[in-house]
């Protein structure tokens, strides 16, 4: 028959080829457009999709980090803060001055709506006294009162603290829920809601000798944030 492939073979060839080919395009698919729906393949990546885990922002967990490390920071500064001064003053309990700065925080707001003189005399060094109560005359004058009712005291934190000369200063924070009232004579309402509180934050710093026997600490500074 010569040289070459029979017919036969020729054809059995074409059959092979062309059952391979079917078998392909059944595994892989056609290309999109080509009439044949790509629904099998979109379910299959989208059953992939739902496999994956997200992993957590590498910037956002730096800031994390960061913030959880500048507290921490904090922190270890105002302990060394409050060890100094306990070896200062043996009976020095910082529980103890929470609770005193509570109570204070309490009676000198108090004190100062209904300008009762001789508590913020007791309570505040002589700056502070003279600032609020040159507020207090600036409301008087004016013909106005404050009504003020503190109705919690959320939290007390001691944020700073330091120790120069024997002289013991501790800055807390307080965060308070207040409704301030402020009347005209007749009652009319000036500024604030009686019917709404309002969330206050102060940070007051009190003061005292760590030698002496007096053991009452007095406001030097008060101040709101920046």
């Amino acid at each position: 028959m010569g040289e070459g492939f029979p017919f036969l073979d020729i054809v059995l060839f074409a059959m092979v080829a062309a059952f391979i080919i079917l078998r392909l395009r059944g595994v892989l698919g056609r290309r999109p457009g080509s009439g044949r729906s790509n629904q099998g393949t979109v379910s299959r990546q989208r059953d992939a999709d739902e496999n994956v885990i997200s992993l957590p922002d590498r910037a956002q967990a730096s800031l994390d980090e960061a913030d959880q490390e500048y507290a921490s920071e904090e922190e270890a500064v105002v302990a060394a803060g409050l060890t100094e001064i306990r070896l200062t003053d043996e009976h020095f309990d910082p529980e103890e001055f929470l609770q005193g700065g509570r109570a204070a925080y309490e009676m000198v707001v108090t004190a100062y709506a209904v300008a009762d003189d001789s508590v913020l005399r007791q309570l505040l060094s002589d700056d502070v006294y003279d600032n609020f109560t040159g507020a207090i005359q600036e409301r008087i004058v004016e013909g106005h009162t404050l009504e003020t009712t503190l109705l919690a005291i959320k939290t007390a934190e001691i944020v700073e603290v330091g120790l120069s000369s024997d002289v013991a200063e501790i800055t807390v924070k307080f965060v308070a829920d207040v409704v301030n009232v402020t009347r005209e004579e007749d009652g009319t309402v000036v500024s604030g809601d009686p019917d709404i509180a309002q969330e206050v934050t102060d940070f007051w710093t009190f003061a005292r000798d760590a030698r002496s026997s007096d053991p009452n600490w007095r406001l030097v500074e008060t101040r709101s944030p920046q």
